[in-house]
């Protein structure tokens, strides 16, 4: 079965739908086809979160990656630069 991903947006979205529906939890994810464990994850996850909130930690995480990136780079460089330091001497 091919998975299906779920922005952050359509999360809070089905979590508040499921917070006010009259269905069961488990006739709640056959309907909108997910697992009752997905449903979970996600509101561990993004449980009071507000939609605003997801687009600004959609918005970190990518900025988080990126200095990741940037510092990895960084370390790599330095590494070569004391290769060729200690060759030289």
């Amino acid at each position: 079965m091919k998975q299906k991903r779920h922005n952050p947006e359509e999360i809070i979205r089905l979590l508040r739908e499921s917070d006010g529906s009259a269905l069961s939890q488990e006739q709640f994810c056959r309907e909108k086809q997910i697992s009752v464990a997905t449903l979970n994850r996600w509101r561990k996850k993004c449980g009071q979160m507000d939609e605003a909130d997801a687009k600004r930690l959609k918005v970190l995480e990518k900025e988080n990656a990126e200095l990741k990136k940037m510092y990895a780079e960084a370390m790599l460089g330095q590494k070569v630069l004391k290769e060729a330091l200690e060759k030289k001497l």
